[in-house]
């Protein structure tokens, strides 16, 4: 297992005091000190967050961003397959801290710059087979891989204690949703509410993707060159994304800021590893206690949004909703509607 060392920042000083400088080095106000001795510095992606290397034990660190009113309610945000944090929009982050919350984005394991895992000696694997045996109710549980979505989930509730957050408010998208339902079932003490977008309980027999939308997780670029792969992000939205909603100029600037920041696409193949070797995770969902919110898309074609309402029906007194037009992606459009419906049910007593 390798860690990422692409973020260079002065090291700690060996005796952390109370003095200004201090304060000013590692923490954008004194408050920040409750989330632990960590050094955070200016967001190389966005001017509403700091960002810091949180080491959550086990030889894993994770690139995390951070933002808004410490004092506010915590509400930590679980990205998807192969995606860095980046592709939470900065305009969706902003309305969170907005509406009274302290909002927190991190890189998953093998994705951006949080510690990457590597292991000699997997075998190789045919994920068109293990998708097959997972939609028809066969295991994959014997496939030999990095990990599964259980270790992805302990390094978010890792997270959760590495930063002293307490009982925290989840935001989960795709995988995100999958991971974020985990952490809720296996540790109820550390989640206070949940939000989950566009995911899924990942059982069998349930409506698959449309096979353009699946071609997205088996096709592969032309080349690892930074041209190619920006092409490749821009077919994958244009593909996924909410039909007439998706911003070209923006998707090339994010593809090019991810592969400039970090590409590492054997992290995304492990993490759809995960998920295929995870199997159904209905086991976890019917434990969640956490008051749950589940929004889908109408035009989700990679999930679509009957899976969604089976999330809602298997989580215990979750709540639905289907935003009409709405794909595998978080337009700027609908983006004022999913913040409120989101925030109302956060803040809900």
């Amino acid at each position: 297992m390798t860690k990422s060392n692409d973020i260079n920042s002065a090291k700690l000083p060996e005796t952390l005091d109370n003095n200004l400088e201090d304060h000013l080095n590692n923490y954008p106000t004194p408050e920040w000190r409750k989330f632990g001795e960590h050094q955070w510095r200016d967001s190389d992606l966005s001017k509403h967050l700091r960002q810091a290397m949180i080491d959550i034990g086990d030889g894993i660190e994770l690139c995390v961003e951070a933002g808004g009113n410490p004092n506010n309610p915590p509400l930590l945000m679980i990205m998807g397959l192969g995606s860095q944090m980046i592709f939470w929009p900065d305009n969706f982050i902003k309305r969170f801290i907005d509406a009274g919350f302290f909002v927190i984005r991190f890189d998953n394991r093998d994705i951006g710059l949080s510690s990457k895992v590597q292991i000699e000696g997997l075998p190789r694997i045919s994920q068109l087979k293990m998708m097959v045996r997972l939609q028809t109710g066969l295991s994959n549980k014997s496939t030999q891989v990095a990990y599964n979505l259980t270790d992805m989930a302990e390094d978010t509730a890792r997270l959760i204690k590495a930063l002293k957050l307490g009982k925290t408010h989840l935001l989960g998208a795709s995988m995100g949703g999958m991971i974020a339902q985990i952490v809720a079932a296996r540790y109820p003490s550390l989640v206070q509410r949940m939000a989950l977008m566009f995911t899924t309980t990942n059982r069998a027999f349930l409506k698959p993707p449309k096979p353009k939308q699946l071609y997205t997780l088996i096709n592969r670029p032309e080349s690892h060159s930074e041209r190619d792969i920006v092409r490749h992000s821009v077919w994958f939205m244009k593909t996924v994304g909410t039909p007439g909603h998706v911003n070209v100029r923006m998707v090339r600037e994010i593809a090019k800021i991810r592969y400039q920041r970090n590409f590492h696409p054997l992290g995304t193949v492990q993490q759809l590893n995960a998920i295929l070797a995870s199997g159904s995770i209905s086991r976890f969902s019917k434990q969640v206690k956490a008051p749950t919110i589940v929004l889908h898309g109408s035009a989700d074609g990679l999930l679509p949004a009957s899976q969604g309402r089976v999330v809602a029906k298997t989580i215990p007194n979750a709540t639905f909703h289907l935003i009409e037009g709405m794909a595998h992606d978080i337009p700027e459009y609908y983006q004022p509607y999913m913040v409120d419906l989101i925030s109302n049910h956060l803040s809900s007593n």
